[in-house]
């Protein structure tokens, strides 16, 4: 699984897969999902910082990609050590296919 398409937006983050699939993440709930060692406990694995840790104004500035499997954002915070993977993001999407085959597959 890959990206075809990433876009910065005010109030959102819009990815494009592969396979046709788009997924919308709001900005603030992106950013609380990071999973770097300074936002998540590298020997517990309990998160340091959640969306509701992070300023409701927060936006993404820029986009990299991170090999041919994750993506790293620059944040609004300054906060740009953390990446991420394909996998880890489309499992993030919520839209109502992605939360309803959730529950289907459970």
């Amino acid at each position: 699984m890959e990206t075809r398409e990433v876009r910065l937006e005010d109030g959102d983050i819009h990815i494009l897969w592969d396979d046709g699939h788009r997924s919308t993440y709001p900005h603030r709930y992106l950013r609380g999902q990071c999973g770097c060692a300074a936002c998540v406990d590298e020997m517990s694995g309990r998160r340091k910082v959640g969306w509701e840790d992070v300023r409701e104004d927060v936006q993404a500035l820029d986009w990299m990609p991170v090999g041919r499997y994750a993506v790293r954002f620059l944040w609004s915070d300054l906060h740009d050590s953390g990446f991420y993977p394909f996998e880890r993001l489309r499992k993030l999407c919520r839209c109502r296919e992605c939360l309803e085959g959730e529950v289907e597959t459970g």
